[in-house]
């Protein structure tokens, strides 16, 4: 996927990357459970700012865009809880989190961005 969207774009191929960890994570420690978890938030983020672009109300996007934030929150947990529970490599979490952590705060941003654009 291509796009001149970068939260679009930046989410899209994190979770790519989540995928794949996904199936690593089955492959290699057969944990359905922590996997599932991080394949379920790590998804989410980039699920719900692709619904942003059909939001009818700024309301509605901001929403959106709030429960992608939270998701992020939490997959910066689960990789975390996976490197200090040793499914993950310290080069795994130190490729993984940064990438996490730049779109919490690019997701931060819009909605601080978006809140200051918002007339009452």
């Amino acid at each position: 996927m291509k796009s001149d969207n970068a939260i679009l774009e930046k989410s899209f191929r994190f979770a790519i990357r989540i995928v794949r960890l996904y199936q690593h994570l089955l492959d290699t420690a057969d944990n359905r459970i922590l996997a599932n978890q991080i394949l379920k938030s790590g998804t989410s983020i980039g699920a719900n700012v692709r619904e942003t672009l059909r939001s009818q109300s700024r309301n509605e996007f901001l929403s959106k865009m709030n429960i992608s934030l939270k998701e992020a929150y939490e997959t910066e947990y689960w990789i975390d809880l996976l490197h200090e529970t040793g499914y993950l490599t310290s080069a795994e979490h130190e490729s993984l989190f940064p990438e996490c952590r730049e779109l919490t705060a690019i997701l931060s941003k819009i909605i601080l961005t978006t809140k200051a654009n918002t007339t009452v």
